[in-house]
């Protein structure tokens, strides 16, 4: 083994670190924005908001992230109109087509995680805010959202965490994020285990920080869960 492989080319891989970085935070951030009216939409009993929204979920949890990568960076560029339109600008870079996939990847997974902790809310508190004379609306926004964000906080850190490892396959659209970063220097030294260990330590990295974090967070809003010390 031949570590100075990797000293030399930290550049390198530090430039795949901050690419896989923002890539997921940027993701994760849009796909909440967009999986919280989705599972809101999910448990309704309207068929109208619950039809297209288990369709999405559905699709996009049915197939793999590789799969909705290619259709959209090779895909997209089929459509004439797409091609014609001010659209493609953004299609046409790898790294928009890289964020909308893991965005729509992601928030199909969170919905459908937001989707569960909304159904696993106990009635009586939904009740007791109707009794207290809270609107729908107002249930929705000081009861059921904060408590349902508490109960998926486990679940969701796994899914930030599967992001992050997901996040692999943007190497194949000419994207240097870390597992790019280990094939550009597999291919000129031709050392794939010090090559790919050096990516593979780094993701391990990341990943120990997103736990400790969510356990920091779940340290702080489960507190009242705790018992008291007398």
């Amino acid at each position: 083994m031949d570590f100075s492989i990797i000293l030399n080319e930290w550049p390198v891989y530090w430039q795949g670190l901050y690419t896989t970085i923002w890539l997921v935070a940027l993701a994760l951030v849009l796909g909440l924005v967009i999986a919280v009216p989705m599972g809101i939409m999910r448990n309704s009993s309207n068929w109208l908001l619950r039809g297209p929204s288990w369709a999405y979920i559905y699709f996009f949890r049915g197939t793999p992230l590789l799969v909705q990568l290619f259709l959209i960076y090779y895909g997209a560029g089929q459509w004439q109109w797409l091609k014609e339109s001010a659209a493609w600008e953004w299609f046409s870079q790898a790294w928009f087509c890289a964020v909308l996939a893991f965005t729509l990847n992601t928030s199909a997974y969170t919905a459908e995680i937001i989707r569960g902790a909304i159904n696993a809310m106990p009635r009586g508190e939904i009740e007791a805010a109707y009794a207290f004379g809270m609107s729908r609306l107002t249930t929705m926004r000081r009861i059921i959202l904060p408590n349902s964000f508490r109960r998926a906080l486990p679940a969701y850190s796994n899914e930030v965490i599967f992001m992050l490892h997901g996040s692999a396959v943007a190497g194949v659209i000419t994207i240097v994020d870390l597992t790019g970063a280990a094939r550009i220097v597999n291919s000129r030294y031709y050392s794939p285990f010090e090559a790919f260990l050096a990516a593979g330590l780094l993701y391990m990295c990341l990943t120990f920080l997103l736990v400790w974090g969510f356990r920091r967070l779940e340290h702080r809003w489960f507190r009242h869960l705790r018992p008291r010390q007398v």
